[in-house]
This record gives C-alpha cells, structure tokens and sequence, in this order.
C-alpha cells in the first residue's frame, strides 16, 4: 500500500521523506543501477551506509520545510504513487538562508526508472517545492555536475537552469577530485514541469 502523505505529488510519483523502513528497498536498487551511477554519484549501498546517510534527512524532516532548512538540507525519495516503489532519490544540500537563500541540488534515478521521465517530474516538483513561500523558500537552487554526465546535464537544461561556468576539483568522486558545471536556476527563471512558483 502507498505510503501517504507525500510532501508533493505529481501525476506518476511523488516525493516523501526519508524513513528508517526504506533501508532494504533503497539499498537493493542502488546495487541494482551501480552501472548507471558509476563514475558520477555513490549513494549508499548497505544497511548502515544508508543509516548514516539518510539519519540528517529523517531529523530535518520532522520540524517540516523550516526544519529541513534550518538544519541545511531536505531530502525526498521518488516515489512511483501506483506502488510507492523507490524510483530514486532527491536532495537539496547546503541550504543558505539569510540573504543567499540558496541550496544545491542532488539527485539519482534508479535502473529499473530510468528512461520514463520520472526523474524530470521528480526535479520539476523539487524545484516548485524548494522555491515555494510554503516549501523551502529559497531563491536559488545549483546543480554540480560533471562534464561527461550528459543525462544529468540535459535534465537540468530541460528544466531551464543556466550554465554559469566550471569549478575544476571541485568534488571528490570515485577517489578522485573530479571537475564539475556550475547549473543554476533562480526562483524568477521560468522551469517547465516547476509547479507552485513564487517568482
């Protein structure tokens, strides 16, 4: 039975919390798509990885949006609403607020999704919730990423974030300090699949 309430629902997924319950599930498809995940992200592959990995996201998420904001990050899995099956994963890290108001976006589809436009609704909804007055409030959302991830690059342009430029090892990946784009959407550009926009 689905899991309710997602914290936003499109029409085919929905994103929801982080729970201690989603060890299994999470951990079995990250094994299942290391081949779609290697070289560009390493999301946890065991039961205690996924512990101390998702432990932050469960606690920010109890005091809701201005929780998750205060603590400096929000995560969500994806969620097919027919099944609640994981189909990946969300994240807003390094959440600013003041007068930055700014977080950086991470996120991971998983095998068995990939290629079915879940991954795009899921953004589009993480973007409307992380700029909305009731969701996050931010006024700027980055995406790092690295050159050669040209799925993730084409995500991101179709969801009309703006390339700003390269930070060379700019983040340790796979063993090494690895070159990433600067992507970057604020809440005044226009976002297709964005709903709930307050710029």
């Amino acid at each position: 039975m689905p899991y309710f309430p997602y914290a936003v629902e499109g029409g085919r997924i929905g994103l929801r919390p982080y729970r201690p319950t989603d060890a299994a599930e999470f951990t079995a498809r990250v094994r299942e798509s290391r081949a779609l995940h290697h070289p560009w992200l390493s999301p946890p592959a065991t039961a205690e990885a996924y512990e101390a990995y998702a432990a932050p996201l469960i606690a920010g998420a109890t005091g809701g949006p201005a929780g998750a904001a205060a603590a400096g990050r929000a995560g969500f899995l994806v969620c097919e609403r027919e099944s609640d099956a994981i189909a990946g994963f969300v994240n807003v890290n390094n959440i600013v607020l003041g007068a930055f108001r700014c977080g950086a976006l991470g996120y991971g589809g998983f095998a068995h999704a990939a290629g079915r436009g879940l991954m795009r609704e899921a953004l589009g909804l993480a973007v409307g919730h992380a700029f909305a007055a009731d969701g996050l409030a931010l006024h700027r959302l980055e995406a790092n990423i690295q050159p050669g991830n040209t799925a993730s690059i084409a995500l991101v342009r179709g969801l009309g974030f703006r390339l700003e430029g390269l930070s060379p090892d700019f983040l340790q990946v796979d063993g090494a300090w690895r070159d990433h784009e600067r992507w970057a959407l604020t809440s005044e550009m226009p976002c297709p699949g964005a709903p709930h926009r307050t710029g």
